[in-house]
């Protein structure tokens, strides 16, 4: 019934290679991937046929379940070596981290969540660098996002739109606007930028960056992609209605089975509003 486990264990009979405990514990681990994939629908499976849609489900049930890091990365480097052996390397990830999978020091439970100082801010002179910090705080936008941002465009009302030419990646995302915060801080940038960005008009991206650069460094405002992290962390406690683990809210295995369900829907969509493509590296946010 279980063709994958089957496929597995002929691909484990026929690559004998590292130490037999080695050997024995990639077995033990293809057939738990194989038990689980078909418990979870995925049934008449073949080795061949595995995909990134498969390797992403097991990675989202494995974290649900709040496996430890350790025991992921065993867990993938039993999944990449079927990769290797069906020659469908693309299948799974080079770097755990694309999963949000701690790996050495990416993924930890300590908050990375910055405050922006008004101490600090009251030293920066130019407004246009001033008005993306205050954008990265509010909305959680990557620094060149905030840096091209046309706010008379962007704003549709209940929603702040970027373009693809202005995100990593270059996919067009809706940020919701959800306060009268966030709305009055939009219509001050605005109003700002006229019907441009928060570049000006005699300055190019790069001019613009450096004196971002330059002004961030002489207020001594770092690590601005803490930002995001404090964004992601706001939106983590709004939508489920406990702290993230990172901000010192419960870990994933002391959550229950319908805490996990409302937690993994908020990771979906504050994943959405970074414009990540995966649910998984909200960890790297909010801690799991």
């Amino acid at each position: 019934m279980r063709t994958l486990n089957r496929d597995f264990k002929l691909m484990c009979q026929r690559n004998r290679d590292g130490s037999f405990a080695t050997q024995h514990d990639r077995e033990r681990l293809l057939t738990m991937v194989a038990n689980q994939l078909h418990e979870d629908g995925y049934r008449n499976l073949r080795a061949q046929g595995l995909r990134t849609k498969h390797v992403e489900h097991l990675v989202s049930r494995w974290q649900a379940e709040g496996v430890s890091s350790g025991t992921m990365k065993n867990r993938m480097s039993a999944l990449r070596w079927v990769a290797e052996k069906i020659g469908k390397e693309n299948i799974v990830a080079r770097d755990n981290a694309a999963y949000g999978i701690a790996d050495r020091r990416y993924v930890t439970n300590e908050s990375k969540a910055k405050e922006l100082d008004q101490g600090k801010l009251d030293r920066v002179s130019d407004p246009y660098t001033a008005m993306s910090l205050r954008l990265q705080e509010a909305f959680g936008l990557r620094r060149e996002e905030s840096i091209k941002v046309q706010p008379g465009w962007a704003d549709k009302g209940d929603v702040l739109t970027l373009k693809s030419t202005w995100t990593k990646g270059g996919k067009e995302r809706d940020i919701p606007i959800r306060n009268e915060t966030q709305r009055d801080l939009l219509n001050q940038a605005k109003a700002l930028a006229g019907k441009g960005s928060l570049i000006p008009a005699e300055m190019s991206y790069k001019d613009q960056l450096n004196r971002f650069k330059a002004q961030t460094a002489f207020a001594a405002i770092d690590r601005v992609h803490g930002f995001r992290h404090a964004y992601a962390q706001t939106r983590y406690a709004e939508l489920t209605g406990w702290k993230a683990p990172a901000a010192g809210g419960p870990t994933s295995k002391q959550l229950s089975p319908e805490e996990k369900s409302i937690d993994r829907q908020a990771r979906l969509t504050i994943s959405r509003e970074l414009g990540h493509e995966r649910e998984q590296i909200t960890a790297v946010y909010l801690g799991r």
